[in-house]
Order: structure tokens, then C-alpha cells, then sequence
């Protein structure tokens, strides 16, 4: 197999923290922003962002109040780097199909949430879902297919869950026994990962992905998950199997990831939390699709993911974003968007029509949305029918939290039945 071809699968497959060339940037759109004491652009300038959450899985205040007031908004990133805010759904939409916008990481000016971010990129190529279009395009219209079957797993995992119990005062921690498992082992298994490696590369994911990690744990561990991938796409290429990973091999094409475990947690907490929606689920399992669809509104655990840098200049609502410069367009606060859902802040599971944007929008919309839905309808199906009396095991007020300024997560979820 050409390397051309075997270098953006080892790539994708290792998941999404690569940078890339991609599409060349004119001379305007290597500029960074103004300093501070040059002339400011319209919008207004909020500080420094992330903003933090009030509270749980409250989406911070700010949201409403830029949507209201400035929904394209001016603020600083870790390192004082200037970027552009979206908080509406009209406007995030436009972004997120303009090919004016880049997602290419390695693009100076393309917005990083922290250190370990940044040194994950640099001197690294693109994964699949960092590059533009056509690259893009012409890997996943091959991928797609792939991520359509339903998920296996969770009836297995409820088993053990019941055969060890709820145990004593402290029950079972659901994201430890079903949640986590289940949106690694799909994926896994799909690619055709040997179980012996399940956890290496799940606290390798975990140090990746987290937020605090420092610049050389992000870099290192990137540096283990490509060296890994590269084996298993050898073993694959010499030895073909039945697994997608060398479907992919044998179409010359390259794969993504996917996790649904944080929206396993945050909505069945939701679900307890409005017992009246909880009951007419277990009487109405036809009604899951639109309950997954509002847990991925609601909750929105991938919040800061739709990053983009303008290649040349471009008006987003009443602001022209300058070529070079960075954006973040922020669905937590789209799917709280008050022209698109009645009563945006109301969690409810018969919220019709639902647009969220949980998973993105538009060119680089998730390409394992089906296979996440998928999943999030059997474990919620699953959790239901086999726990029908599942509960927390500890006050809501015990329950931890992730940090106020990185994706809404649990830590954990211990529940009895």
C-alpha cells in the first residue's frame, strides 16, 4: 500500500490530535490578530475564555447573555491569543459550511484550548477530520458506511453489572461498569483492537484528551497512540481480518473514533432527575430517539470542538472575521439557542423539532453520529428494561464534577437498583 495512503489511516485511526498543511493560506491569512493596542474589531471583547460553569451541567451564564446581546463575540485563549466566539445557531450554521473557514490545525491562527493541544500538533500531519475539503470529503464518503451498525455490548455489560450487584451503600459506579466500557468497546472491536491492549489505550486516550494534561504527557502520549497504530496497521495489512480497520486497509481509506460514555451519564441523571419523562421512556421505548436527541442537545459533552481559522476575510453576522483568524463555534450554546428550541433550558425528551448540534454541522458533522446514537438508544433501552428501579446511590450534592472550564463531564455515577 502507498504511504500516501497508509499515513492518514495511521493517523485517523489514532484519533483526531494531528495538524496538517491543507489548503495554502494567502499572505493575509498568515497575520495574526491586532495586539491589544492596535484598533479593535467590531464585536465585543469578553476576557478570557473558556468561561466557567455556575454549577453541574449548567452551560455558563455568558451563553445567554452573548446570544442575546453580541452572539459574535471577541475574547483570549490561555496564552492571550485572540478568538472569535459564535453563540447562535444561525450563525454557527453559516460557519460551519463555509470551506473559507479551515480545519487545519497547523494553520497559524488556528485556535488550541491549552498547551498539551498545541504540542500535540506541532510537526504532526493531519488526521482525516482535521483536513479540509476535498481530502475530506473524498475519506469519509468511504468511511461513513461503517459507522451505521448498532452497538452488541450492552446487554453483556448489564449482565455483570447484575451478577455483581449494587453492592453495599456506595452502589456501582455506572461509569466505570457500563458507560466508559461500552464507548470504548464498540469502537475497539469495530477496528479490531485486541482486548489485551483495551487498557493502554484507553488511559492513553484519556491523557490526550484531557485539558490538563502538560504539553510533554499530550505529545508523549500521541507519540505511543501513532507508534501503536502504525504496528496494528502493518499486522493488519501482512494478515487481514473481518474488522473495519482492514476493510478500511483493503479500501485504501481511513477511519475515525467516537465516545458516547459522558452522554450515557449526564442523561440518565437527567432522566432521574425528571421522573415523570423517566416513566413515559419505560413505557415507551419508541419514544428513545427523541430522548438521545435531547440528551445531546441538552448536555453537549463535546463543547469545544468546532474550531476553525478563516482563510480569507469573511462576515459572520455583524462582524468580518480577518483572514488568520481563529473561532470557536460553540454548540452548548447553539443548542440552547432560543429562535431554534421553545423553551431552550427545559430538558424534555418530546422537544420537536430538535436540530441540535451535539455533533457538529455541515461538512465535518461526526461521521459515527449514526453509530453514537445507535449506541446511546441501546444503553438507555438496555439500562431501562434490564434496572427498571436504577437510582443514584449518593445525594445529587455528592456527586464530582469535571473542571468548571472543560467539557461537562461526571468523574462518576454511582447507582443502585
Amino acid at each position: 500500500m502507498q504511504r500516501s495512503v497508509l499515513s492518514p489511516l495511521r493517523r485517523a485511526v489514532a484519533g483526531s490530535a494531528g495538524g496538517g498543511k491543507g489548503a495554502p493560506l494567502s499572505a493575509a491569512a498568515s497575520r495574526p490578530f491586532a495586539s491589544a493596542s492596535e484598533p479593535q474589531p467590531q464585536g465585543e471583547d469578553v476576557g478570557s475564555f473558556p468561561f466557567a460553569r455556575p454549577k453541574g451541567y449548567e452551560p455558563p451564564a455568558e451563553f445567554a447573555r452573548l446570544r442575546r446581546e453580541c452572539p459574535v463575540a471577541r475574547a483570549r485563549l490561555f496564552e492571550g491569543s485572540p478568538i472569535w466566539l459564535i453563540t447562535k445557531p444561525r450563525e454557527l450554521q453559516q460557519v460551519l459550511v463555509d470551506n473559507r473557514f479551515s480545519k487545519v490545525r497547523t494553520h497559524p491562527g488556528f485556535p488550541e484550548l491549552a498547551p498539551g493541544a498545541k504540542a500535540a500538533v506541532e510537526g504532526r500531519e493531519a488526521s482525516y477530520v482535521d483536513m479540509d475539503p476535498p481530502e475530506h470529503t473524498r475519506y469519509r464518503a468511504i468511511f461513513e458506511p461503517f459507522f451505521d451498525a448498532e452497538a452488541a455490548q450492552v446487554e453483556e455489560l448489564i449482565d455483570g453489572m447484575q451478577r455483581r450487584g449494587p453492592g453495599a451503600d456506595g452502589g456501582v459506579d455506572l461509569a466505570e461498569a457500563f458507560s466508559l466500557p461500552l464507548a470504548f468497546r464498540v469502537i475497539y472491536e469495530m477496528l479490531g483492537i485486541p482486548f489485551e491492549d483495551y487498557e493502554f489505550l484507553s488511559s492513553n486516550v484519556a491523557v490526550r484528551a484531557s485539558g490538563s494534561s502538560t504539553a510533554r504527557d499530550a505529545a508523549a502520549a500521541q507519540q505511543q497512540l501513532q507508534e501503536y497504530m502504525e504496528g496494528l496497521v502493518a499486522a493488519k495489512e501482512a494478515k487481514p481480518t473481518d474488522d473495519v480497520l482492514s476493510k478500511v486497509i483493503r479500501s485504501h481509506l481511513v477511519a475515525g473514533n467516537a465516545t458516547v460514555a459522558s452522554m450515557i451519564n449526564l442523561g440518565l441523571l437527567s432522566l432521574l432527575e425528571h421522573p415523570d419523562q423517566l416513566e413515559a421512556l419505560k413505557g415507551d421505548p419508541s419514544l428513545l430517539p427523541c430522548a438521545v436527541r435531547e440528551i445531546c442537545r441538552y448536555h453537549t459533552a463535546s463543547a469545544y470542538a468546532l474550531r476553525r481559522m478563516a482563510l480569507e476575510d469573511v462576515k459572520v453576522g455583524d462582524v468580518t472575521v480577518k483572514a488568520g483568524e481563529g473561532l470557536i463555534a460553540l454548540n452548548q450554546s447553539a443548542n440552547r439557542g432560543e429562535e431554534a428550541f421553545p423553551d431552550p433550558d427545559a430538558f424534555d425528551i418530546r422537544h420537536s423539532p430538535n436540530p441540535q448540534v451535539g455533533y457538529g454541522y455541515g461538512t465535518h458533522l461526526c461521521v459515527a453520529m449514526p453509530l453514537a446514537m445507535a449506541e446511546l438508544e441501546c444503553a438507555f433501552g438496555g439500562l431501562l428494561r434490564r434496572l427498571p428501579t436504577i437510582k443514584l446511590a449518593v445525594a445529587p450534592d455528592q456527586l464530582q464534577w469535571s473542571d468548571p472550564k472543560a467539557d461537562v463531564g461526571l468523574t462518576g455515577l454511582p447507582v443502585t437498583w
